[in-house]
């Protein structure tokens, strides 16, 4: 009994393991294509909008990118 109970602890936290590995890849390729975006409308971009990018979620990084859209600043993007 106790080492079914062991195995299914096991098995749970390796499913929420790839779970987070999901969500930060998803983050990680959010990033990075809004970078390559802001580059490509912007050019070289500060080291504290990279850092910026860096650290934010998911959420609010397609945000971002739905504001770049109609922006003509980075202020437009990321002071709201």
């Amino acid at each position: 009994m106790l080492a079914e109970t062991v195995q299914e602890w096991t098995q749970q936290w390796k499913m929420e393991g790839i779970q987070e590995g999901i969500q930060e890849g998803i983050r990680e390729g959010s990033a990075n294509f809004l970078l390559l975006q802001l580059e490509e409308k912007f050019g070289h971009l500060p080291h504290q909008i990279r850092e910026k990018i860096s650290k934010t979620e998911h959420p609010t990084l397609e945000k971002w990118g739905i504001r770049l859209l109609k922006a003509n600043s980075l202020g437009e993007i990321f002071d709201s």
